[in-house]
């Protein structure tokens, strides 16, 4: 999942995308709103954070404007605003949760889930594949019924080969989905967090590279 962060405070600039990135979402930041916009017209987003004050102007025009033309991903306003007006003014002008600065980062985080989770409802909680149960509300993956210690990036990696389990993936697909604007698609993230990910699947390998065109999951026989 994917999420935009558009705020111009430089600690909450580094602060609110390092917990998101923990729950093993994507995050991009941005500091107005010609950037917030610019970056929606080339991603696709589960969930958009704004703060309402920005140096190019309250980010609630914004979102009524592009809830007017139709525009239905999740936002949550983040702000030190907190006037019952302004929380009015918040879900009036197309905000889908509002949360008042200063705030516990392990609320924000669950909130984002929330929100990440209801674009996405057309998509079962709990993935399955062969003898993988990934569990997607809990951040959970068993392989035979023995749970599996992934890092947030790993379960990113494997919940995506998942949802895509006739196919194979490229590396700059996966850079593109599981990483944020901040990963060098030229490193060798991909590779070494496919390599541990195999490690900690165990045998009979689930994972498969395809020479010159990424990865792809491989049946296993009995399922």
């Amino acid at each position: 999942m994917r999420v935009l962060v558009v705020e111009d405070n430089e600690d909450l600039q580094v602060a609110v995308p390092a917990a998101l990135r923990s729950a093993a979402l994507a995050v991009d930041l941005a500091g107005t709103i010609a950037a917030a916009d610019e970056a929606l017209f080339v991603n696709a987003y589960d969930c958009v954070v704004f703060d309402r004050l920005l140096p190019d102007g309250d980010s609630i025009g914004y979102v009524r404007h592009r809830r007017e033309q139709g525009w239905a991903v999740p936002v949550l306003f983040l702000t030190g605003l907190d006037t019952l007006a302004d929380r009015v003014d918040g879900f009036e002008y197309g905000g889908d949760d509002y949360l008042v600065k200063p705030f516990a980062v392990a609320e924000l985080t669950a909130r984002v889930l929330s929100l990440c989770r209801r674009a996405g409802t057309g998509r079962t909680p709990v993935l399955r594949y062969t003898d993988v149960e990934m569990d997607t509300g809990r951040r959970e993956v068993r392989r035979g019924g023995v749970l599996l210690g992934l890092t947030a990036k790993e379960f990113a990696v494997l919940e995506y080969l998942i949802t895509r389990p006739d196919r194979t993936v490229s590396r700059s697909e996966l850079i593109e989905h599981c990483w944020d604007s901040a990963a060098d698609p030229m490193s060798n993230v991909v590779d070494a967090t496919i390599r541990r990910l195999r490690g900690k699947l165990r045998t009979p390998d689930l994972i498969e590279a395809v020479r010159g065109q990424g990865y792809r999951l491989i049946p296993v026989d009995g399922f």
